[in-house]
């Protein structure tokens, strides 16, 4: 049987690259079968990504059920996951969040969660000696993986063993960090090709705070001018989304990577609300500047108060 192997919805570059390793690395080390795939399109920066280490794009995967078997990466939520994911096969699951609740396994499986930055850190790590056998693409790939996730050792999330595993892995591969980094950064910092509603759901999580449903939306960018240029249209499509998602708000983040701080958009009271209570700001406008604040896991969902 063909484990599928796969990431969260709206895929970023960690739920795009760390499928692909995993795949590798069962397929040649483990000789299981293994295929990765995608839950939607990956964003622009994975898509470089892909480009830049000459990798196909893994083929999305809507559904899943009985007689599946699934490997999970990158997330452990089951609002993030396809549908029939508890009438899969779960066989094993690696991630980097806390624990969501609500998936359930046919036996017992092989959970690997550690406090680091990237997923793909992890997985070096669980392959031990065979670390050594990853072919340029996978290194690149996984080197693409922990740059993004840390923002090039920016975000608080970084760990020595991120950091010391990116050094390693661009020193074989030739690659100045700074450099390969801003490429990755610029990619995701085109935005053209998104519509509004497109742009809140390129990095979005669903999440439950004191009985309130959000979509939390990250975009993390180093032109956030280019962003801020259509506030207008992103402000009013946020309505829209939260029904189609079913959610009661959408929290939109815009990261500015280089600046190091976050702008939340302030579309109604509930809003306003949620930026006092839960990070100290008094917001008279429509936008809300949180400085230092670049990781939606560490800063931004551990802090969330209605």
């Amino acid at each position: 049987m063909t484990h599928k192997i796969f990431g969260h919805k709206s895929p970023d570059t960690d739920s795009t690259g760390s499928p692909i390793i995993w795949a590798w690395y069962l397929n040649e080390c483990r000789n299981t079968l293994a295929e990765a795939r995608l839950l939607g399109e990956p964003n622009a920066e994975a898509l470089f990504v892909l480009d830049r280490w000459n990798l196909a794009k893994p083929e999305v995967l809507e559904r899943v059920g009985p007689g599946d078997s699934c490997v999970i990466v990158d997330t452990n939520n089951v609002a993030e996951l396809p549908e029939g994911i508890n009438d899969a096969d779960v066989v094993e699951v690696i991630d980097h969040h806390m624990l969501q609740g609500g998936l359930k396994t046919r036996t017992p499986i092989t959970i690997t969660v550690r406090p680091l930055a990237c997923t793909a850190t992890i997985m070096h790590d669980l392959m031990g000696d065979d670390a050594s056998r990853m072919p340029h693409a996978i290194k690149g790939v996984m080197l693409s993986c922990i740059l993004s996730d840390t923002l090039e050792f920016r975000s608080p999330t970084t760990t020595d063993a991120d950091r010391a595993l990116a050094e390693r892995l661009a020193g074989e591969l030739g690659l100045d960090i700074a450099e390969y980094a801003q490429e990755m950064f610029a990619a995701k910092s085109d935005v053209s090709g998104y519509t509004d509603a497109e742009l809140l759901r390129v990095d979005a999580k669903a999440y439950e705070v004191d009985g309130t449903t959000l979509r939390i939306s990250v975009l993390e960018t180093t032109s956030p001018s280019s962003v801020l240029d259509r506030k207008a249209g992103l402000m009013k499509e946020m309505g829209t989304v939260a029904k189609e998602e079913g959610v009661d708000q959408v929290l939109f983040f815009l990261v500015d990577i280089l600046s190091e701080e976050a702008i939340l958009f302030i579309t109604n009271d509930v809003v306003r609300d949620i930026a006092a209570n839960s990070f100290g700001v008094e917001a008279d406008g429509d936008l809300a500047t949180l400085p230092g604040v670049v990781s939606r896991k560490k800063q931004i969902i551990p802090v969330l108060k209605i």
